[in-house]
């Protein structure tokens, strides 16, 4: 039975800056492609990328395009990336650019309307690069099944303006985006203790950010002053941040827009960095008192019961366990009718902010070690509102402990501390492998007017 403490929000320090990433990880990394594309049957493969969805070229290349689109042909001899007129330059950010192994291309149609063109044409650079008759794969940022598309296989989340001259180029191009992002055997589905690192840093900065806001929380203040408050650091925003409150309350993911923050209201708000996302929900309250009288039982019949099921979710967060099994013990812990969970509960994450996720109906996926994950789990009550307790965690076999011990001894160290904060304060299930990227994994405080108030299991 869930029961509230009262405590002041854990700070385990600031992790120094993260590794950068460097031209040997990237090296091993497109090897890592090639080699999936030739196991998969492919000659040459196409990686897009743009603002939204640049996850997939940067984890590639150390380059994400901004404004404009940009896409990567990697063949067995050589790599070609493409870019528009604001882009070029910035592909030097890449250590493969900067070295000559990825050779560079100016595109015009990949930059804004109404820039300067003249350049070179898509079809241009695709003729060069991709022989004629390959066997071609192309990855953008999602791939299908039957019950959404006849032809799965040939279903391309590509520009028209790109897959066309592809198509016409070679014939046939087949939907290869599962090569990076399936839960199961994608590149980008596990991390190394670097990678943890870089997340950690990230999930530090977003939580900060977010734990400012949450103190500075007033009765009568503006969705705009709180949000200022975050004093938000400066990392690339994996989405944007959301702020939803009195008649933005249901629209979820809208951002500031000059509500006013009023004690008995309804709240969620997040703050996304790359490879992060920190989100809480609750209510504008100092005690149940606050809120509507049907809601008044909101700790015992929501958001407590809610607290003890992310317990048990820490708890199954083990290598071996299948997806399937944590749906259907989050359906069991948190019924359809009270709570409403729609969306996974739980899943990848990398520089986007939803890569896939093993865990859903039926799935026989296990988890593994290195999978970095969302504890994501969204429920929804037209009384209650909402409750959310959503961080970073990696799942970590003794191998990947002792790796991230041994070469960043103060990550491992912070994660232990709030694992055992977890266990020892507020008495959630977390297993060894679980490591705890921020300092608000297990925090929810249903009163945000009075956040030192918190629920333990």
């Amino acid at each position: 039975m869930a029961r509230m403490i009262e405590l002041d929000w854990p700070d385990f320090g600031t992790p120094d800056l993260p590794p950068v990433l460097t031209l040997a990880e990237l090296r091993t990394r497109l090897a890592a492609l090639r080699a999936a594309g030739k196991a998969a049957g492919y000659d040459a493969l196409l990686v897009y990328g743009d603002r939204e969805h640049a996850a997939n070229l940067h984890w590639l290349t150390g380059f994400d395009p901004r404004f404009e689109e940009a896409f990567l042909v990697v063949t067995p001899g050589e790599a070609l990336l493409v870019a528009g007129n604001e882009c070029l330059p910035y592909t030097g950010i890449s250590p493969l650019v900067a070295s000559g192994e990825i050779r560079v291309g100016h595109c015009a149609s990949l930059s804004l309307p109404s820039q300067p063109r003249g350049s070179r044409r898509v079809q241009d650079w695709l003729s060069d690069a991709v022989p004629k008759g390959a066997s071609v794969g192309a990855i953008g940022w999602k791939w299908f099944d039957e019950t959404e598309v006849e032809a799965p296989e040939t279903a391309l989340d590509l520009p028209a303006f790109i897959a066309d001259p592809l198509r016409r180029i070679v014939g046939r191009v087949e939907n290869a985006t599962a090569l990076m992002m399936h839960p199961g055997h994608g590149l980008r589905a596990r991390v190394d203790a670097a990678e943890i690192a870089r997340l950690e840093f990230a999930n530090h900065m977003a939580a900060s950010a977010l734990t400012r806001m949450v103190f500075a929380f007033r009765d009568g203040m503006s969705d705009f002053e709180a949000f200022q408050a975050a004093s938000v650091g400066g990392l690339p925003l994996g989405c944007h941040p959301t702020f939803a409150t009195g008649a933005r309350a249901a629209q979820g993911l809208c951002g500031p827009t000059g509500e006013v923050l009023r004690k008995g209201a309804q709240i969620s708000f997040n703050l996304c960095h790359w490879g992060s996302n920190i989100c809480r929900a609750g209510w504008l309250a100092e005690s149940a008192a606050d809120l509507p009288v049907p809601a008044q039982d909101y700790l015992e019949i929501f958001a407590g019961p809610y607290v003890e099921a992310m317990s048990l979710w820490c708890a199954m967060m083990r290598p071996g366990v299948s997806g399937g099994e944590v749906w259907a013990a989050m359906q069991k812990a948190l019924p359809f009718d009270t709570f409403a969970l729609f969306l996974n509960p739980g899943h990848l994450i990398g520089l986007d902010e939803w890569m896939s996720s093993p865990i859903y109906e039926g799935s026989h996926e296990p988890l593994a070690s290195g999978m970095a994950l969302q504890m994501d789990v969204i429920p929804g009550h037209p009384v209650y509102g909402s409750t959310r307790m959503e961080d970073g965690y990696v799942i970590a076999d003794a191998g990947l402990r002792a790796d991230l011990a041994a070469r960043f001894p103060a990550v491992a160290a912070r994660c232990a501390q709030r694992a055992a904060f977890m266990r020892g304060v507020l008495g959630m299930k977390v297993p060894e492998e679980l490591l705890p990227l921020a300092d608000t994994c297990g925090i929810v405080a249903p009163w945000l007017l009075a956040p030192r108030k918190v629920i333990a299991c």
